[in-house]
């Protein structure tokens, strides 16, 4: 157990968390699988078994404080140390401004930013007395601008980038590598193709983003040299206007 390091994935699903978790299981970590659908979680963790990965089911609800620190706890009893921690919840979310109620505007916060703020301190506080560490959050299109229809989600997503800009300059001195990765453009998912029947296929080759893609993004910023370390990376495909 010494020799094992814990990559931690809050948002495992069928999607980019998924490859996350598959990509840093092939890098020798330990994958923390972290979601509230524990059969969905077993089912990965199943998966990444079969291919001689490890992974450890713990399922939490990011925006639970108590359920947060329990889970960090428990993957550094039972595996080893949090060496990677990554923000990955999905709370998109589309609708006029005027039909948009309270409740619903602070759940899309709550799971984007606060949850993020929630997993960012639980990670920062094991990670700096090691001095090392890498906190990495999900962007989107809408970190960097509002359009209409997503005023909940942009301003969450603008808040967790935030977020992450001040946790960059405080832990970076320290030693502790945080990056948020602005994902620009449709994943190629089940769920995607699910919500928008034929949009994928309509696309020219390539022109869906490939969550494996994507992932293989993630570890590049996990094992980068402290001496040349990226805060900001944007991802897009080839044919994505921006």
């Amino acid at each position: 157990m010494a020799d094992q390091k814990v990559a931690v994935v809050i948002g495992a699903g069928d999607g980019l968390g998924g490859a996350l978790a598959r990509r840093f299981a092939q890098g020798r970590f330990v994958a923390g699988l972290v979601a509230r659908d524990a059969t969905r979680l077993a089912r990965m963790a199943s998966d990444i078994a079969a291919t001689g990965g490890r992974a450890i089911v713990a399922p939490a609800d990011a925006r639970d404080e108590t359920q947060v620190e329990a889970l960090f706890d428990k993957l550094e009893r039972e595996a080893g140390p949090i060496e990677v921690v990554i923000y990955n919840p999905g709370a998109m979310w589309r609708g006029p401004l005027v039909e948009t109620d309270g409740e619903t505007f602070k759940k899309v916060w709550r799971l984007t930013c606060f949850g993020g703020f929630v997993a960012g301190r639980a990670a920062a506080k094991r990670m700096v007395p090691r001095g090392h560490g890498t906190i990495l959050f999900s962007g989107a299109t809408a970190s960097m601008r509002g359009s209409a229809l997503f005023a909940a989600f942009a301003s969450a997503k603008m808040a967790l980038r935030g977020l992450a800009q001040s946790m960059a300059r405080e832990f970076g001195p320290k030693g502790v590598h945080v990056a948020h990765v602005v994902i620009d453009g449709f994943i190629d998912t089940p769920a995607v193709r699910q919500k928008l029947p034929g949009r994928v296929e309509a696309m020219p080759p390539d022109g869906a983003m490939k969550p494996e893609a994507i992932a293989e993004a993630y570890w590049q910023l996990h094992v980068q040299p402290r001496s040349a370390w990226t805060h900001e990376l944007d991802l897009r495909p080839w044919c994505e206007k921006f």
